[in-house]
């Protein structure tokens, strides 16, 4: 039974799955641990897939990673100490949940929607040894806690191996584009393997998307890791 700092839901792997693969799945704002998981079922049964629910409560069933506010013509403004404090949390569980079910860092993939996006690609970030890659679906890169994580020349060799999948909706008007974009070209010249893919939806999670995102990992889960 996994216990993590995190209120979560899971679905465990197929029973007898040699070496099975951790999702661990992070929500948009306003939203809960239900969202996500009942979008992916289609993520094969080798994955366990465990979606954990962001710790600051909005409202009933609404939760957000961290809070922020978009003043009049400027840049959204985040809560930088509830932001750190949420990624620890998702640090713990994801430690937490791999010594447990016995998963090493090399079939762990995080997965994010929105904010959720947001933790994902800071955590492939900041805390690479902890997975083998991430999945941002329509989020963005935060400049205000990533600036060092930025320029990786220094760490280049704790990035070998890594993939990222980003995609977004080119209809999206709550996370424009824009930023899925600039995330390709921050990232362009690290060793991060970047797969970006546009779909004409808006700020959503729709089959199609899912159905790539799928077929995306299931060739990832055919490559031997190099790091």
């Amino acid at each position: 039974m996994l216990d993590l700092p995190l209120t979560f839901l899971q679905r465990p792997a197929a029973p007898g799955t040699p070496r099975p693969w951790l999702l661990v799945l992070l929500h948009d704002v306003a939203s809960n641990e239900h969202d996500l998981l009942q979008q992916v079922t289609a993520f094969p049964e080798r994955f366990y897939l465990l979606s954990l629910r962001a710790p600051h409560r909005m409202g009933p069933g609404s939760h957000a990673w961290f809070d922020f506010a978009i003043p009049p013509g400027g840049s959204p403004v985040i809560d930088l100490e509830q932001e750190a404090q949420s990624r620890a949390l998702v640090v713990q569980s994801i430690v937490a949940a791999g010594l447990r079910l016995g998963i090493t860092p090399e079939h762990v993939v995080v997965a994010g929607f929105g904010q959720g996006g947001i933790m994902a690609l800071s955590l492939l970030l900041g805390r690479p040894e902890l997975m083998r890659a991430a999945i941002v679906w329509h989020g963005r890169l935060l400049p205000d806690v990533l600036p060092d994580m930025l320029d990786l020349q220094a760490e280049r060799s704790a990035f070998q191996g890594h993939q990222l999948w980003v995609s977004h909706g080119t209809h999206d008007a709550v996370v424009p584009a824009v930023h899925a974009q600039s995330i390709r070209r921050q990232l362009e010249n690290t060793p991060i393997r970047t797969t970006f893919r546009e779909f004409a939806v808006g700020h959503e999670l729709r089959v199609g998307e899912v159905a790539a995102t799928v077929s995306w990992v299931e060739g990832l889960a055919t490559l031997q890791p190099s790091f």
